[in-house]
Formats: C-alpha cells, structure tokens, sequence
C-alpha cells in the first residue's frame, strides 16, 4: 500500500512538470504543422485582397482589407518566432 502511494505521487510529480521554453528543435511534424500555418495564412491573405479588390460595397470592401491584414500579420509573426529561433544556429 506504501508503495503504491510512492508510485502515484512520483506520477502526478512527472505530469506537473513542466517546459518553461520550448525545445532548440523543431520535429518534422512541427516543421510540417508550421509550413501548414504559413499556408493558411498566405492563401487567407490572398483570397481577401482579391475579395476586396473586386468588391463593390465600400464596408465589405474595408473588411476585407482589414482581414488580409491580420492574416499578413499572422504570416510576419510566424517568420518573425521562427526567425529568433534560428538566430543563435546561424551565428555558430
């Protein structure tokens, strides 16, 4: 029973652990899942300023705009993490 006590609290230690910085390496399934943001993002932005290119109604127009914007954000800040991550790798 003691024993089965230690075990359960050494348990709930390791699942309380946890990362205060992400790891120096990307996988090849986070490469994959960041290549797949970067798309998202990219088409997103596209289809809005074509959107608000052929758009006729000045508001939608305006919203579209706004949203191609915020995915083009969303695009930078991808580059911009993974730009940092990879600063101190090219400098050695």
């Amino acid at each position: 029973m003691q024993q089965q006590n230690m075990n359960m609290n050494q348990n709930m230690a390791n699942q309380q652990n946890i990362m205060s910085q992400p790891p120096k390496v990307i996988s090849t399934k986070d490469s994959i899942y960041l290549t797949d943001m970067l798309s998202w993002n990219l088409l997103a932005m596209k289809k809005a300023h074509f959107y608000a290119q052929h758009c006729q109604d000045m508001n939608l127009k305006s919203e579209f705009e706004k949203c191609g914007q915020m995915h083009q954000r969303h695009y930078e800040q991808i580059l911009s993490h993974l730009d940092q991550q990879n600063q101190p790798f090219m400098q050695q």
